[in-house]
């Protein structure tokens, strides 16, 4: 097993990574500009690729075929509940603290920039940026966990989030979203580096779904060596993690769980502008006008580093993992049990009909689609949950199972009358 590095020899790799681009870059981006060069490895919005060829969603002058994925996402109901689910911190009562509405905005916005530099379709990553995370249940990767582990023992099939972002995209809403766009969400789990992002050559939604239903039968087996078939979906990929590796330590900080100096670059919270900087520099510099996405192995490295380092002293410390990991597990396995129950009695009255199909059937409707719940049951239970928000869980879970505690997010936490004036 490799020593751990000490402070000193992290810091000096992180220096052997530059902050900025070379001048031999700069001169040739610059002449391709003035010469109106275009990356012939670009996606253009004519090679957009969609289930059903509707004239609404055609490519226009004014709106292109990836911008139109972008508004499709954005006026999706999942979309609005990114702002009710956890990134890391579940039930801290702080403001500040990232939600998953943020992370999918930023792995956007560092995405265009890189994706700007290489030329690239910037509509394109914006779509599979905002659409990533669609699937993420509540409860972030801990509330993933859960679910999965239910949704596996009953069925034998694996429940990952990118996974689900394409159904929530492709199916549940019914949007015609391209091909291009599905494929970045379903490879873009960040979870799994590479320092190399080679092309799929992935063609054909035939191909596609045959790749997804391997992933639900296969699950991390499968999911570990997808690659996008696009180098939007690449950028977007490496952007995931650039996105939360420095944020989530700023949100550990600012919730008081971890101090400034308590990582081994002892950067604190500012490692969260290092990484931006320095890694988008570098993807920059390695993959101009190239078939492909890399980084150098310093940065490689660093990031691996980096990453490990959350997973030690965040994730499975300070975030949920480590607060309410018993309670949770739990609580997801009597919520699906309860909202199974409801289903093969057909209780309309329940909140699965109320609140998830008929809701989900309304929006189909517009397109002339239905919700096929009553062939898969589990399937439905698990559109369901992973669709809450924290606080929609929490509230039906405390409803259905009393015996169930989570604890209250509030902002007042002084027990009362502890400041109240002497007589």
């Amino acid at each position: 097993m490799q020593e751990p590095l000490t402070r000193d020899q992290v810091r000096a790799r992180m220096d052997a990574i530059p902050d900025v681009l070379s001048d031999e870059l700069i001169e040739r981006m610059s002449d391709d500009r003035a010469r109106g060069w275009k990356n012939p490895y670009r996606t253009s919005d004519e090679d957009a690729v969609r289930r059903e060829e509707r004239p609404a969603d055609r490519s226009s002058i004014w709106r292109p075929a990836f911008v139109r994925d972008v508004e499709k996402i954005l006026h999706m109901p999942a979309y609005n509940r990114y702002a009710g689910k956890t990134q890391v911190f579940s039930f801290r009562s702080n403001d500040d603290l990232s939600r998953r509405g943020l992370h999918v905005q930023l792995v956007a916005r560092i995405a265009r920039d890189i994706g700007y530099a290489l030329g690239l379709n910037c509509d394109l990553i914006e779509a599979i940026g905002l659409g990533h995370d669609l699937g993420h249940t509540p409860f972030g990767h801990a509330g993933e966990r859960c679910l999965n582990d239910v949704f596996h023992g009953r069925t034998g099939r694996w429940f990952f989030h990118n996974v689900h972002s394409v159904r929530v995209l492709d199916k549940l809403y019914g949007r015609n979203i391209s091909l291009q766009t599905l494929d970045g969400a379903l490879c873009h789990n960040g979870e799994y580096e590479q320092r190399v992002f080679e092309l799929s050559g992935l063609s054909s939604f035939g191909e596609f779904d045959r790749v997804v239903d391997e992933c639900v039968s296969g699950g991390g087996a499968v999911i570990g060596h997808l690659r996008p078939m696009t180098l939007e979906g690449c950028v977007v990929r490496i952007s995931d993690i650039i996105a939360y590796v420095g944020r989530d330590r700023q949100d550990a900080i600012e919730a008081g769980l971890l101090t400034g100096d308590a990582f081994e670059d002892g950067l604190g919270g500012a490692y969260n502008s290092w990484i931006l900087t320095h890694a988008s520099a570098d993807i920059i510099e390695h993959s101009y006008g190239k078939d492909r996405i890399e980084m150098s192995e310093e940065l490689f490295a660093e990031i691996r580093r980096a990453k490990a380092e959350n997973y030690a002293k965040i994730y499975r410390s300070s975030g949920i993992e480590g607060e309410r990991a018993e309670v949770l597990a739990r609580a997801f396995e009597l919520m699906y049990e309860r909202c199974l129950d409801d289903l093969n009695k057909r209780d309309e009255s329940s909140f699965i009909f109320r609140h998830h199909i008929m809701r989900i059937e309304e929006q189909l409707a517009h397109y002339g689609r239905t919700y096929d719940w009553q062939s898969d049951p589990e399937q439905t239970v698990v559109d369901y949950i992973a669709s809450m928000t924290d606080g929609y869980f929490a509230e039906l879970a405390s409803k259905f199972f009393p015996q169930i505690h989570f604890p209250k997010r509030t902002y007042i936490n002084e027990p009362v009358g502890q400041h109240a004036p002497k007589a």
